[in-house]
């Protein structure tokens, strides 16, 4: 089996944000060692899913009859109120680490790429993709939860207000 240059590359993206999202890494003894199952893992992933057979290839048919179902207006704004939001928080990283996230994550050029384009290691380049990732999915989670803050105390508020009179 043959993969190609860019499936290692989104193997190895996919294994850093795995080892991002941790809580903590207090439990790798070999962070090498770490990365390389992470990675493996991903990868056996994606190969269990490419032999899965999606239930809207079996209903092709079916769904061929019907007519358009895409996203409500409402679904459409939100999608794009959180492109914006997700655009805004990019342009507010750091130079160096947003030149590098959007040249990878937008743009996908490889680290080799990007590295020799910049004057900087592959080292650097890694490490400044992962901590741009990183720092969107703080700010994301920050906002996600303070909105669900809001909402519980909104709810809250109605209660009392029905309850109490």
């Amino acid at each position: 089996m043959s993969i190609s240059e860019d499936e290692v590359n989104d193997i190895i993206q996919d294994a850093y944000v795995l080892i991002a999202r941790l809580d903590s890494v207090a439990h790798i003894r070999d962070g090498k060692s770490y990365f390389f199952q992470t990675a493996k893992s991903v990868f056996i992933q994606k190969i269990r899913r490419s032999r899965i057979v999606p239930i809207g290839q079996l209903t092709e048919i079916d769904a061929a009859s019907l007519s358009d179902e895409g996203p409500d207006p409402e679904r459409r704004l939100s999608s794009r109120q959180e492109l914006e939001r997700v655009r805004r928080l990019i342009s507010g990283l750091p130079d160096r680490c947003r030149t590098i996230f959007e040249m990878r994550r937008i743009h996908g050029l490889p680290q080799k790429e990007i590295a020799k384009r910049l004057g900087v290691s592959e080292n650097v380049v890694e490490m400044q993709a992962v901590r741009g990732l990183k720092l969107i999915l703080k700010a994301l989670e920050t906002v996600d939860r303070g909105e669900g803050a809001a909402k519980r105390r909104k709810t809250e508020t109605r209660f009392e207000v029905e309850n109490n009179g």
